[in-house]
């Protein structure tokens, strides 16, 4: 069996770690590579880099926090934001990112991530669905997917503030045969809420899906990370503010997931 994974998550602004609430209210958290160090020596399994800011002025910046961070630590590290040519996806695979996040490039031109996936291997491509429920509202989408209790979620570009019409079921599903090697599924409702993740949302893409999925949206508690393998079947789970802000060890949180019946690594 495989073993579960955590995952801190360090959106990034101006080359500083913000967390907000629902993609908005940001707030500072610290310098990107600090975080990164302190998050290795706690026994995260990898870790995400997302720049929110995704402008090219803000590129070089992003690039010194990555190469900061894979020079001072040893898990996996993911960088997303901003990705719209096959080389900002060499350029940060050179710079020490194991993987890559596609979202907005994704929806824009759907072809990139199986030109990625051919050229990098789908192992380094991850594919960021950033979902908004429509129960009870419209759709554009003509034959949208509708879960087993009801519920539809639409894919939202540019940081969570343009909708598409696009079935996010439906997405990941076009996603996996475009090559992508795993699935980063944020919740926009559950964003910063800690409420706990988007269990039906979850679970109706791993049912769907054959490559890994990584819940984001919503961690509030050490019993939301065990929803999320348990219930969500995700492969990994993801927070920020509750590891940025020390509300939340990872050692504990790992320690509470064994005695679940959760397989997970521990140091």
């Amino acid at each position: 069996m495989l073993t579960k994974r955590i995952i801190p998550c360090l959106d990034i602004k101006d080359g500083r770690v913000v967390k907000g609430i629902n993609f908005v209210a940001l707030r500072d958290a610290g310098d990107p590579a600090d975080n990164a160090i302190v998050y290795d020596r706690e026994g995260a399994d990898e870790i995400v880099f997302l720049d929110i800011a995704a402008s090219s002025e803000h590129r070089s910046t992003l690039i010194d926090a990555v190469e900061r961070t894979a020079d001072a630590v040893f898990m996996p590290l993911t960088v997303g934001g901003g990705i719209n040519e096959l080389d900002d996806i060499k350029t940060l695979l050179r710079a020490g990112a194991d993987k890559v996040s596609i979202n907005t490039q994704a929806v824009l031109k759907p072809e990139f991530v199986k030109q990625a996936s051919y050229r990098f291997g789908a192992q380094c491509i991850v594919v960021a669905i950033d979902a908004k429920s429509t129960t009870g509202g419209n759709i554009s989408h003509p034959t949208p997917h509708k879960g087993e209790k009801g519920g539809r979620w639409e894919v939202f570009i540019y940081g969570g503030r343009k909708a598409t019409g696009i079935d996010a079921v439906e997405w990941a599903q076009q996603m996996e045969k475009a090559g992508a090697g795993e699935i980063l599924l944020t919740s926009i409702d559950r964003d910063g809420t800690k409420s706990g993740y988007d269990i039906e949302l979850t679970s109706e893409i791993t049912k769907r899906v054959g490559i890994p999925v990584i819940a984001s949206g919503g961690a509030g508690s050490m019993e939301h990370f065990y929803e999320g393998f348990a219930r969500g079947g995700a492969d990994a789970c993801l927070a920020a503010s509750l590891f940025h802000f020390r509300e939340l060890s990872i050692k504990d949180l790992k320690a509470y997931l064994q005695n679940k019946g959760v397989s997970i690594r521990l140091e």
